[in-house]
């Protein structure tokens, strides 16, 4: 996968966000975070195994499970499976080049 392009919002109200094929981002350092770029990237790949627009879907129903679940919001934004992948594998390099496809279920 190559580099993301970046778009900077400053009233993003996160650190970064991906939304295929671009990563928002609040502040234009933010490109330089390993963490964070490789954390979007994992989404952006998320994204294209399911075709962009179900990705959405199923992230936020999961959300909302989750949210019914756990009445969090932090809890039931962390227990959303394509977040728990990227939490867990955005400090690993060579975690895209190696990732099984579909990857994410995993984490159900």
């Amino acid at each position: 996968m190559r580099k993301p392009w970046f778009i900077t919002l400053k009233f993003l109200p996160y650190s970064g966000m991906a939304l295929f094929p671009f990563v928002l981002i609040k502040h234009a350092d933010f490109k330089w975070s390993k963490t964070l770029v490789y954390h979007e990237r994992i989404h952006l790949m998320q994204q294209l195994e399911l075709l962009i627009l179900p990705f959405y879907f199923f992230y936020v129903m999961n959300y909302f499970v989750n949210i019914i679940r756990f009445r969090n919001h932090d809890r039931a934004y962390r227990e959303i499976i394509f977040e728990k992948e990227a939490y867990q594998n955005e400090l690993e390099i060579n975690y895209l080049r190696n990732r099984p496809f579909w990857a994410f279920l995993r984490y159900l």
